[in-house]
């Protein structure tokens, strides 16, 4: 009897802290999305347009970026965007290779890499490296 009530009082346990891991958008996470991801983004967005002459949308998925901790690897990668996209821009042959990119999304999987299609890229995270432009122009320039 005894063990029959450990191990219910376990599973509640267990199944408690499994709730507040996967718990989404809390207050902090809104907040640093907002103050710290979204102007990073713009400002990448507004580089881009600037150094290359086309324009690019960046969006973050927020269905795999769920905690500060994922966010903070996507910040990255918009600054790196941002950062790097002057200095590339520099001929009509780089620009025509990184203006196929019409969209660029942001996300977390179990690897950091660049995937393109059909104008759309996806700049990921694994939540310890994330993509960089660098990675994004070598892919773009095939």
């Amino acid at each position: 009897m005894k063990r029959v009530l450990v191990a219910a009082g376990l599973m509640g346990l267990f199944g408690t802290m499994a709730m507040s891991v996967t718990a989404f958008a809390g207050k902090e996470e809104r907040e640093y999305l907002k103050s710290d991801v979204m102007p990073s983004v713009k400002k990448a967005e507004a580089a881009f347009k600037s150094a290359c002459g086309c324009a690019l949308t960046i969006t973050v998925d927020e269905t795999t970026l769920k905690t500060k901790d994922d966010l903070y690897p996507a910040k990255h990668i918009a600054d790196s965007v941002a950062d790097g996209v002057a200095g590339y821009c520099t001929d009509a042959a780089s620009k025509k290779a990184v203006c196929q990119m019409k969209s660029l999304t942001l996300a977390k999987a179990a690897e950091a890499k660049f995937t393109f299609k059909g104008g759309k890229g996806i700049a990921t995270t694994d939540g310890q490296s994330h993509t960089t432009f660098e990675m994004m122009t070598h892919e773009l320039d095939k």
